[in-house]
């Protein structure tokens, strides 16, 4: 081989979890001298982390991997989709490799087998953060790997395992580097963000000469004081998520809670696996709007689960009236494999039924979510810039998560750059984005 950089090409699926694994991949490559390229034909080979959390995902992987093999012909494939190979193998055979999430070392080794590194891995510096793939100014944290729970239309435990917490003191160190070299927003994500630590006992760790709990509320606390916005998704309902929203009314912790309450209906829930006891949870939200009546409310439902009945869905388009939240997305059913919802022995809701519920509930939604809007004209509010542009910029409020949530378009009378946070004025809203001008001094 030539001592020149043997260049890699990289293709990340999936959820923002797979994408921490993807820049910590990534990483490893930079510190051995791979170069990273944007294309197959001119890559020694590819690597395709992949998603197999739904069918539809496993097809777009499965597609991605086809398109690297007819491009290069040596792809080595990691991420969910290859904790179970056989799909993958019988498709590919001809893969060079196939690993599951978060192997780290099985993907460098199969790197190394295919593309060996060149002989002075450390002339190229890699920067102490290590290789992210998103902006410079916000990225995700992730705190903890698998999860506890069972709910019965998830193989997440499947392929990722049970919880394993990663100690306080390291996930601030992380946040720490991350800030330092100019992240503005920390975006903390796990499978099941609120259960953190609970598999290490809340386990104490050193961090800056001081020892810190592995505790959802602590580690929180914790990340507030870094000075960037902190961002808390994927958290699970549980009773010690009330601990979390004094600290978002005093400006610690930014005022957002991404809920997956997946529905409300007793008897869908019950089947799901899930907390039924949805009364209790409209107090609660109730309960958070008053002690911080900032609060931005986002979940996930999914429409036309197996046994889910016209009554079962009209409860949950009044339940959804009711607690009024502000960001909402929605799944139709699908039924993945392994996942044990395939066992249950309920009907299926029939694909045009599913289709029905699911525009209904999406225009229930949009109403809901123009009129929290529409509240939020003649106010000003904080709001990081993603995209400048030569006279409008588009950014996010803090209730803006970056790819899922809605934007902030701002008028200014001066240039503004990625990752400013301004103060705007709000003139206009329509059912997802606000419309304002920044306030400059």
């Amino acid at each position: 081989m030539s001592s020149a950089a043997p260049r890699i090409s990289f293709v990340s699926l999936g959820c923002p979890k797979a994408l921490v694994d993807s820049e910590r991949i990534i990483t490893r490559l930079r510190a051995e001298g791979y170069e990273l390229i944007k294309n197959h034909e001119g890559a020694h080979a590819v690597i395709v982390n992949t998603c197999g959390f739904l069918d539809s995902a496993k097809a777009e992987s499965l597609d991605a991997i086809g398109k690297a093999l007819s491009e290069n012909g040596k792809v080595i494939v990691t991420g969910c989709m290859g904790a179970e190979p056989e799909q993958i193998r019988e498709a590919y055979p001809a893969v060079a490799s196939i690993t599951g999430p978060q192997a780290y070392e099985s993907v460098m080794k199969a790197v190394h087998e295919a593309v060996p590194p060149r002989h002075d891995p450390f002339l190229d510096l890699l920067p102490e953060q290590g290789i992210r793939l998103t902006p410079r100014h916000y990225a995700y944290l992730k705190i903890s790997e698998g999860c506890n729970n069972r709910c019965t239309f998830c193989i997440i435990p499947k392929l990722r395992g049970d919880l394993v917490s990663r100690p306080a003191g390291d996930v601030l160190r992380e946040a720490e580097k991350l800030v330092g070299a100019g992240v503005k927003e920390l975006l903390v994500i796990s499978q099941d963000t609120s259960a953190y630590g609970v598999d290490l006992k809340y386990a104490e760790s050193a961090f800056k000469g001081k020892m810190v709990r592995a505790k959802f509320v602590d580690l929180a606390r914790d990340l507030g004081s870094l000075g960037a916005w902190v961002r808390l998704h994927y958290v699970y309902p549980y009773p010690h998520v009330d601990e979390v929203i004094p600290l978002m009314a005093e400006g610690i912790v930014l005022p957002y809670l991404d809920i997956p309450f997946q529905h409300a209906a007793p008897s869908v829930l019950k089947a799901m696996k899930r907390p039924g006891n949805q009364e209790k949870t409209l107090d609660r939200i109730n309960a958070w709007r008053q002690i911080c009546p900032e609060l931005t409310l986002r979940s996930t439902f999914i429409v036309g689960f197996p046994g889910e009945t016209k009554e079962d869905f009209e409860f949950l388009l009044e339940w959804l009236k009711e607690a009024k939240l502000d960001r909402v997305g929605a799944f139709k059913y699908e039924p993945v494999k392994g996942a044990s919802s395939n066992d249950l022995g309920l009907s299926q809701v029939p694909d045009e039924v599913k289709q029905a519920r699911y525009d209904r509930f999406m225009a229930t939604q949009q109403a809901i979510s123009a009129a929290r809007l529409k509240s939020k004209v003649g106010q000003r509010i904080k709001v990081i810039i993603d995209e400048p542009g030569p006279t409008v910029s588009r950014g996010r409020s803090q209730g803006d998560a970056p790819e899922i949530d809605g934007a902030v378009h701002v008028g200014s009378r001066r240039p503004l750059r990625a990752g400013d946070i301004v103060t705007v004025k709000i003139e206009r809203a329509d059912a997802y984005d606000l419309f304002g001008m920044a306030v400059l001094a």
